[in-house]
């Protein structure tokens, strides 16, 4: 009778279970056998797991060792399954026993040829999976011990090596199981305060609005100005994490294989800044097998493009749907996948390549046709989708030098979580977080406006040519407005202020 250990299968964000069967004879002596839709790394396994139980002092079988990875049809990748199947064969030729509840322990793991057990990704959607399944306890490499103990109600058996587990379940030495920590939020890092940014009081007062509601921004002036250093700043007025939501960061970076080294939690909000080089595929995720991109891996966080004009037209075409749904759909050959997106987008860039386009002190030297061209990089509908687009001009002479300190982050972020409490209050029965988050039929319910602010807006769209899009992200714009005002209506002034931030020119 074959052997069975329960395992998982990391897809997409989620995790799947897999029974891992073991079986001998009926074949070549001394051969080993894996099956079930391996790919070059788990079929590497043979060779790993083979050695690791001969030095932990165990003799492999020398009949045909056959491993089946069920399901058959999902593709399993990693090395994740090397500990599942040497347990699987360590069971099966009696070298360890199995209590009566097996069935409700997980084992995942990679394992050296010493016999040690080396850390892997993706074990805190394994660890999900698991607690929903009923698992009760789920053995896990030393290293992600407390990622898979972020699920309470796991018994969670932090490993050093495969002798190690297999004294445990043989009951000659009990492993005791990690504890769980508490985490603070509060602590958050700062890039850089806000006091540090000289003038430019109209562009921070942009970012805060940006930042209470998660609304995108464009800012754009010649170089030097400040742009970088405003978009850096975002990090501190932020509103400190809620645990669902570093739970779904950590998640995101589990999988991807960014988690830090002892690190359980994401505490902080990510803050990601790719390169104007970076592909599409790094931006939006995929691969042979699809991994998240740069724009989920800054999930709930910001997402800063420095020199946005200078980014292909085609990998920007690529935030359409993320930016209007805030997830991403990766289809590929080898599965058809879905990451979370919803960002803030924080897009910075020059007015022409030169950077010096409408500059009252300096000329600009681009011929019309580069300017033209340099636009056309960042097409309409990209445009449509940015809430805020903000000048951030020349800073003069006398700002630079003053000794005035601006306000602080910590004062702009009292600001921003109180509206985010009122979000959170407004939005408690539905599936939103934030402003930017409202549908249509939400919008409507949560954005009703007067007749002078009616009739603003409708002159508005007459006259600016606006989008249905841009109407609504207007009127979420207002409401954003409103609640850092403390209004529970939107008034005229907030629709005025929210009309001030679309591009003159549509």
């Amino acid at each position: 009778m074959s052997s069975k250990i329960i395992s998982a299968a990391v897809v997409g964000l989620e995790a799947e279970l897999v029974e891992v069967e073991a079986d001998t004879g009926g074949g070549q002596l001394g051969a080993f056998a894996i099956v079930g839709l391996p790919d070059a790394a788990v079929s590497e396994s043979k060779e790993r797991v083979r050695s690791a139980i001969k030095n932990s002092g165990f003799s492999f079988p020398k009949i045909k060792v056959t491993v089946n990875l069920a399901p058959a049809d999902l593709k399993k990748y990693g090395p994740s399954y090397d500990l599942p199947i040497a347990v699987s064969v360590l069971v099966k030729t009696g070298k360890i026993l199995l209590p009566d509840d097996s069935e409700k322990m997980l084992f995942v793991g990679e394992l050296a040829l010493s016999g040690q057990v080396r850390s892997v990704n993706g074990v805190l959607p394994i660890a999900i999976k698991a607690g929903q399944a009923g698992i009760k306890t789920i053995f896990v490499p030393k290293e992600n011990a407390p990622e898979a103990k972020l699920v309470k109600e796991l018994e969670v058996i932090p490993l050093d090596d495969l002798g190690q587990l297999a004294r445990h379940l043989n009951g000659e030495k009990a492993v005791p199981p990690a504890g769980y920590k508490e985490f603070d939020f509060f602590n958050e890092k700062i890039f850089s305060d806000m006091a540090h940014v000289r003038g430019q009081e109209q562009a921070k007062r942009a970012v805060e609005i940006a930042a209470a509601g998660a609304h995108n921004v464009l800012m754009f002036g010649p170089p030097g100005s400040g742009k970088t250093l405003i978009a850096r700043t975002i990090p501190s007025i932020l509103p400190n994490l809620i645990l669902e939501e570093a739970l779904e960061i950590t998640k995101i970076y589990s999988v991807a294989g960014q988690l830090p080294a002892e690190t359980a939690l994401l505490t902080t909000r990510p803050f990601r800044s790719p390169h104007h080089t970076a592909s599409g595929v790094a931006l939006v995720g995929g691969g042979t097998w699809p991994r998240p991109g740069e724009i989920s891996l800054a999930h709930r966080g910001v997402l800063f493009l420095d020199e946005f004009g200078e980014f292909p037209r085609q990998v920007l075409e690529n935030l359409r749907q993320p930016l209007e749904d805030g997830i991403i759909n990766v289809s590929r050959a080898a599965g058809n996948l879905r990451f979370p997106a919803k960002f803030i987008l924080v897009a910075a860039m020059n007015p022409c390549p030169c950077g010096f386009y409408g500059d009252k002190e300096r000329q600009c030297t681009c011929a019309s046709g580069q300017i033209i061209n340099y636009r056309k990089r960042i097409s309409g509908p990209i445009i449509d989708r940015i809430d805020l687009h903000i000048e951030v001009p020349r800073l003069k002479f006398d700002k630079l030098t003053s000794e005035a300190r601006g306000e602080t982050s910590e004062a702009i972020k009292v600001r921003i979580e109180a509206a985010r409490k009122i979000q959170a209050e407004r939005f408690k029965d539905t599936p939103f977080i934030t402003n930017s988050e409202m549908n249509s039929e939400a919008v409507k319910d949560f954005c009703q406006i007067d007749d002078s602010s009616y009739q603003l807006l409708r002159s508005a769209v007459d006259q600016m040519h606006l989008s249905a899009r841009a109407y609504f992200r207007i009127l979420k714009l207002g409401r954003t407005i409103a609640d850092l005002a403390g209004e529970e209506k939107i008034l005229t002034p907030h629709i005025a202020e929210a009309l001030q931030y679309r591009p003159r020119v549509e």
